[in-house]
Order: structure tokens, then sequence, then C-alpha cells
């Protein structure tokens, strides 16, 4: 597929529109919306399915949206099945000059209820964008009169345009999670959203930051020595134990009364309950380099500037300047 000048202007434009003012009105229910931030793959979704699960079977009303283009958060929760996504929909039912319905986008397993955003194809528009025309329909749905406890918002970490960054940017949320595991990657990641929300703080913002989800835990530490260098608590930590990595790829819940691993989601749930939002304190790149071991990660390499001669190859000789200095009068 070809595109055109004209395709390329409407990406740029579709990616330069302001979302609609933040939502002003009066709060007609007391209800905590908590950002759930990681790197792809950290394992956010399967967390959230599992965690949402066992707050509807403690008695919350809950409500889980997915906001990862990949639309898998919910992919765990329903079995393997794909829901369709608020976007799709919307563009489904502009078309036919119809008006999505709630029914249309929004699926409930045993009380918990969820729904995804989506995103565009691949090169097709802007997923930040996306997002935002996502939570503009959720507000025409009567977002804001919905009665829930909770509702758990789904982000990627490691995309940094604005749509992601909406709930932390905007005060959408009053308090945000970070997911990692002991790899520098995922830290790196949760290190960029501490930045994110200690950054819009400054600027006046509420959003602070409730704590970090440890998944894959090996037991090696970085994860916890990273927390404790941010000033944020560990929630919990969910080991890597091969019977939870084959029940997650069965798309099997195991956040429920009763399982082997309900105990570690139910103090989960209530410690993502009482949490409060705290200001964290992120860290440099060295300071992130150094809760590894120097062998892991090559921190221990020395820059070394390149020369002109290393440039060409060969031997540089400086030629003369040809700027015209004038004497002062």
């Amino acid at each position: 597929m070809t595109v055109t000048l004209l395709d390329r202007r409407a990406l740029v434009n579709e990616a330069s529109q302001e979302p609609d003012p933040v939502h002003t009105g009066e709060v007609t229910k007391e209800t905590q919306i908590i950002a759930i931030y990681g790197k792809g793959g950290s394992g956010k979704s399967f967390a959230l399915s599992n965690l949402s699960y066992m707050m509807a079977q403690q008695g919350k009303r809950v409500l889980l949206i997915g906001c990862d283009p990949k639309s898998d958060t919910t992919s765990l929760l329903f079995g393997g099945k794909s829901c369709p996504t608020i976007i799709e929909t919307s563009a489904k039912k502009k078309l036919a000059g119809e008006e999505v319905r709630i029914e249309d986008v929004c699926f409930v397993r045993d009380g918990v209820f969820a729904m995804e955003l989506g995103g565009p194809e691949v090169g097709r528009g802007c997923g930040g964008r996306g997002i935002i025309h996502g939570f503009e329909l959720l507000e025409k749905l009567g977002f804001h009169d919905w009665g829930f406890d909770y509702v758990l918002l789904d982000f990627l970490g490691d995309v940094v345009c604005g749509g992601f960054g909406l709930p932390i940017a905007r005060d959408m949320c009053q308090k945000v999670i970070v997911v990692g595991s002991n790899d520098l990657q995922s830290l790196y990641v949760a290190n960029n959203v501490c930045s994110a929300v200690e950054y819009f703080r400054k600027l006046g913002g509420n959003v602070g930051v409730a704590g970090m989800l440890i998944n894959k835990d090996d037991g090696t530490g970085e994860a916890q020595a990273f927390a404790k260098a941010v000033g944020i608590p560990v929630l919990s930590a969910i080991p890597a134990d091969e019977d939870i990595r084959r029940k997650s790829a069965n798309y099997q819940i195991i956040g429920t009364p009763g399982d082997t691993w309900g105990p570690l989601f139910e103090e989960l749930a209530l410690n993502v309950a009482s949490a409060p939002p705290m200001r964290p304190t992120p860290l440099s790149q060295d300071g992130l380099l150094g809760l590894f071991a120097p062998d892991q990660t090559g921190g221990d390499f020395v820059l070394r500037p390149a020369t002109q001669a290393d440039m060409r190859g060969g031997v540089f000789v400086e030629k003369p300047t040809l700027e015209v200095i004038y004497d002062t009068v």
C-alpha cells in the first residue's frame, strides 16, 4: 500500500488534535481509578485479570479497561476469546450511521465488567490518539455516572506519546501501579513512569504511585531494590512458578478464593485498595544500572569519545578555518 502525502498529513493532523477537556462536573460516586503501567510482556494483563476477578469475588464492582493497542488485556479473563474493541466498533457503527451502545463493547464475567479500547492497524494511525478517542467515547457512554468501586486501566509504559500518559497528565486516575520483574528493561520502564508522575506533580498534578507489583519474581531482588530506592512499596510479588506460567498460557484464572494462588491475589487486592498515592524519587540511568551487578548489564563499560580520524578511517589533518574574524572597534 502506498502512503500518499495526504495520508501522511491526515496522520499528523490526527496525532496533533487535543482531547476534550477533563470532566469537572459533580462526582456521583467515589471510585478508585487506578492506572497500571509496565513494559509490554511484563505480565500486566495476567495480573489485572486475576486481580479484577478476585476483587469481584470480594464483593466489589470492578471495571477493567484494556488500553493496549494489542487488545489482549481481557483475553485471559474471557478464556482466550477477544472482544470487539471500542475503536473498531465505533468505526463500523459510524459507517452504518448508528451509535455505539454499551452492550456493543462491554462484557461481563462473574461480576467483572471489561472492555478493550483497541487501536489502529500498524501504520494506519496514532495509537495515542486512539486512546484519547476511546476515552472521549466512554464519556459519551456515561463513564462519569457509572457506579464502580474500582476502574483498572491497563497501559503500556514503554510508549511515550501523550495518549498513553493521559491518566497521569490529566489527573484521570488517583494513583498508578507499576509492574516489573528483576530485569533491567522492565525496571527502566517503571522508572520512566515514576519520572512522569513526578514531572506532572511538579506542574500541579495529583496522581501518585501506589506501589509496585513484581511479576515472575525469581528471588534475585533487583525489583525490590528498585522499589526501595524510588520510595514506593511492593504490593505483591508473584513468583516465577511453572504452575502459574502453564495456567496463564491456558487462559485459566488463578485469582479465585480457594485456589492455590488465591491468598496471593487476596493480599494484592487489599494492598491495591489501601495503598496511598506517593511521590516517587526516580533514579538516574547510572542509579538504575547500579541495582545490577556490572557483569549483568555492562555497567563497567567506559565511554571512549570518537575522533575525526576514527570517523574517516584514517588520518585527519585539521584545515584552517575560513571564518572571518573582525577586529573590535
